[in-house]
């Protein structure tokens, strides 16, 4: 789907050393501000241990797991909204991507510059969110402008986008995201929204950079539990990360990252987290096709039908849907494949109006 994520956060705070730990696309890491200049983009398997346990069962010629890109945009700094730093060309970055994660430093070490000079992940945040306001703020009073101009020939969409715009802008300068901005109860405003192409109408979710030894008490870390706060009271998802314990994991041949993940104390990689919450905070589902060839993730938006999910996989099976023939995976894999889900009922012929859930394994029938 092309969806991607972008990395972003005060100078720093772990952007890169986290983006390394994602992508094999190694991005360089430094201790000085805006080494990051261009965007690092790096296209990130997403883990889904449901793909080998299909696998079990078809033994097929290959795997294929979906993926999310992660883009490792520069770091941000106070005034940027106004060019500071590298902050038009952060900005110009960060409205290309689809979500934003927000990498604020939850550790103490005098060895590491802050530009701020201080270990404040909430400040960071808001030091953040409040340069993307600004800018929003300077998109949206220049859009209600052109609206004021326009609703003299009585164009009832300008009349529409000046109704939202004036209050958003209010709303912005108020230092609320306009991710947060309620919209009036018509089916345009939606649009008037979209195509001002606002920076704090992406969806948003945080990464806390911490230490090795906060890992295991996670409570113990003040600058986390002040993270914690921030990001439930808005409702959003926080992952707790140390971006240098998972750039050494990254480092480690397959084979040896167990043995490295017991003696860490951790299941998994923090990483595997961050790509399922950037999952979430998109609103995407993963569904299935297993045979032979190939073992097969495919990704689609929550409350997709069964034919836009065809369409995924090519857009011939989207404009030729027939039916979908769904098992759900958990019934593939212990019954022991399709002829015996089949046979056991668990197979559903579903038509245009199936709603996916994940974990589908589909077959779609097409008319070419």
């Amino acid at each position: 789907m092309g969806l991607s994520v972008g990395i972003v956060g005060l100078p720093n705070v772990g952007k890169s050393t986290l983006f390394n730990s994602l992508s094999t696309a190694k991005a360089e890491a430094k201790n000085f501000p805006f080494c990051t200049i261009e965007p690092n983009v790096g296209v990130v398997a997403v883990p889904d241990p449901r793909l080998t346990a299909l696998d079990g069962i078809v033994h097929a010629d290959r795997i294929v797991p979906t993926s999310i890109q992660f883009v490792d945009i520069a770091g941000l700094v106070r005034g940027a909204s106004k060019g500071e730093g590298l902050g038009n060309q952060f900005l110009s970055h960060i409205r290309e991507v689809d979500a934003i994660v927000q990498v604020a430093r939850c550790f103490e070490d005098s060895n590491i510059i802050h530009v701020e000079n201080r270990v404040d992940p909430v400040g960071d945040i808001a030091t953040v969110t409040t340069e993307l306001c600004l800018k929003d703020l300077d998109t949206v009073e220049r859009r209600a402008d052109r609206a004021r101009k326009a609703a003299k020939g009585n164009v009832p969409l300008e009349k529409l986008a000046l109704e939202i715009c004036e209050p958003l802008a209010k709303h912005l300068d108020s230092g609320f995201p306009a991710r947060t901005f309620k919209l009036p109860d018509n089916p345009d405003a939606a649009i008037v929204l979209r195509d001002m192409q606002l920076l704090t109408a992406k969806p948003v979710f945080y990464v806390a950079n911490v230490d090795e030894a906060s890992l295991k008490a996670l409570d113990s870390n003040p600058h986390y539990v002040a993270l914690k706060k921030h990001a439930e009271s808005e409702g959003s998802v926080i992952v707790p990360v140390c971006a240098a314990l998972e750039a050494q994991i990254a480092e480690l041949e397959p084979e040896d990252r167990p043995e490295f993940l017991a003696e860490a104390g951790l299941k998994e990689p923090g990483l595997y987290a961050v790509v399922r919450a950037g999952y979430e905070i998109l609103k995407l589902l993963t569904f299935f096709t297993a045979g032979k060839m190939e073992v097969r993730a495919w990704t689609t938006t929550i409350g997709a039908r069964a034919p836009q999910a065809a369409g995924v996989i090519h857009t011939d099976f989207e404009k030729g849907f027939i039916k979908a023939e769904v098992i759900w995976w958990e019934d593939f894999v212990n019954l022991g494949g399709e002829s015996k889900c089949r046979d056991a009922g668990k197979l559903a012929i579903e038509g245009k109006e199936y709603v996916m859930r994940d974990g589908d394994v589909v077959h779609f029938r097409f008319n070419v």
